[in-house]
C-alpha cells in the first residue's frame, strides 16, 4: 500500500511545525518520493541528525508503506 504525499507532509509538519516541506512523487506510484524540508529545528544539527529528525517524524513508515524517500534538508536562510 502506497503512502500519500499529503500524509508525509502532515507527519513532518506535526513534528517540525515551522517546516517548509516540498514533496515530489518521483515515479507516480506513491512509493518513491523526494522531499525537501527546511526547518529552524535543524540549526546546529549535522545533516545526519537532520535526516534522523525527519525519519522520526515518519513514525516507522520508512521501509514499509513508504518505500523510498530522497531527502534534502536545510535551515532557513536569513
Amino acid at each position: 500500500m502506497a503512502m500519500d504525499a499529503r500524509d508525509i507532509e502532515a507527519m513532518i509538519k506535526a513534528a517540525l511545525p515551522d517546516a517548509t516541506v516540498e514533496i515530489k512523487d518521483l515515479a507516480g506510484d506513491g512509493d518513491h518520493y523526494a522531499a525537501t524540508v527546511t526547518s529552524s529545528a535543524f540549526v546546529g544539527k549535522s545533516r545526519v541528525q537532520q535526516h534522523q529528525m525527519v525519519y522520526a517524524a515518519l513514525k516507522g513508515n520508512m521501509g514499509g508503506v513508504l518505500h523510498a524517500l530522497a531527502l534534502t534538508t536545510s535551515v532557513p536562510q536569513n
